[in-house]
């Protein structure tokens, strides 16, 4: 597995020069993980920032009621992490789990401390991924208020395809905060209009 797209994300936020990006992405460690493997459990402290290269993740959590929760996915070309655990250094409340065969970069949190501490751009680099985070949480935030259920299909059609692809539709429901019924009559309205 080549570090390019590992590169390219470095590189992506224009705070760095191209040998930056390549001394720094030699710090990272390969990673993979098998279809149904646990990233992170709950209960347990985050301890590895993984650049995914390819595959998909999902984070989840169990409601008071025991229910399986999809909070977020993690596709190829994206950090996948669970941060107020990683950060906080705290036991995550959430799960993190392989829905396909996926392979990755990674450090560790010493190691991305260590790196903040002598690399300032990547530190910027840190902080702008960190408000890219906190722009894609708060504005996935007030879509499950503001927007309806079709329009948060088809925008998650329309921005990570490969989730629909990949992800069993009861994940995908869980996600957008509709039953799994309601997700098949939002499909079949959106095959029946063109869509997918």
């Amino acid at each position: 597995m080549e570090r390019e797209k590992l590169i390219r994300f470095l590189l992506s936020s224009g705070l760095m020069s191209r040998p930056q990006a390549e001394e720094i992405a030699g710090q990272f460690q390969p990673r993979t993980l098998e279809r149904n493997a646990f990233l992170l459990q709950a209960g347990r402290v985050s301890d590895e920032y993984l650049f995914l290269d390819r595959g998909l993740l999902r984070a989840f959590v169990h409601d008071a009621d025991g229910n399986d929760v999809t909070t977020g996915f993690f596709s190829g070309g994206h950090v996948a992490l669970e941060f107020a655990s990683f950060f906080n250094r705290t036991p995550s409340q959430e799960h993190l789990q392989a829905l396909t065969d996926c392979a990755g970069w990674f450090i560790t949190y010493a190691q991305l401390n260590a790196l903040f501490h002598a690399r300032p751009e990547f530190r910027e680099f840190g902080r702008s991924v960190l408000v890219r985070g906190l722009i894609t949480l708060k504005s996935r935030m007030l879509n499950q208020i503001t927007e309806t259920a079709t329009a948060r299909y088809e925008s998650l059609l329309k921005t990570n395809p490969e989730i629909l692809l990949h992800a069993p539709l009861k994940h995908v429901a869980s996600y957008l905060g509709v039953t799994d019924s309601s997700l098949s009559r939002i499909r079949a309205g959106a095959k029946e209009a063109g869509g997918t």
